[in-house]
Parts: structure tokens; sequence; C-alpha cells
């Protein structure tokens, strides 16, 4: 049986202002009001998160489409990383598993 995966939700756009500057980007967040300063892939996760609650397979395979992410245990492992770090940001919020 496969094991559950955790489901993360970004807040929605209009909730932050992201502007891009140079190689890395700036993410307002309206909330909170702390600017966070982002490299590459974080506005691209976000981007493809949408308003949709996922898990890092699903989150995965929608970057798989525009990026060339290698073995898909190693971008799933790499997409999970990255989720945990935005929840300790607060830019994605952990909803529990699926």
């Amino acid at each position: 049986m496969a094991e559950p995966q955790t489901l993360y939700k970004a807040e929605s756009a209009d909730a932050r202002i992201v502007e891009p500057l140079d190689m890395m980007t700036l993410i307002y967040q309206r909330r909170s009001g702390i600017t966070h300063m982002v490299g590459e892939p974080v506005p691209q996760m976000l981007e493809a998160m949408g308003n949709d609650s996922v898990d890092a397979p699903t989150l995965a395979a929608r970057l798989a489409a525009s990026f060339d992410l290698g073995a898909q245990a190693d971008a799933v492992a790499l997409v999970t990383e990255r989720l945990e770090e935005l929840a300790a940001l607060g830019l994605v919020e952990r909803l529990g598993d699926a």
C-alpha cells in the first residue's frame, strides 16, 4: 500500500505581490507583512500549485511538463524538501495527508 502524501496549498495570488529582481524574486506576503527573497524554483512552484491543494508527486509532475527535473523519485524528493521549506516560511500551508 502506498504511503499517504501530505497536501500543500499556496496562498492565493492576490495574497502576495511577486516582483522578479535579476536572478531572485521578491514575494511580499500581505498577511504577514514579510518580504521573502527567493530563487528558482520557488516562484515556479507557487505558480504551478495555483489554487489547488497538491502533494509533492503531483507538483513534480506539473513542473516536469515545463522543466527537466531528472528522475521522478529525485524530483519528488526535491519538491518535498522545497514544499517543507515553503511551509516553514508560511508561503504554503501544510494541510495533512491525502
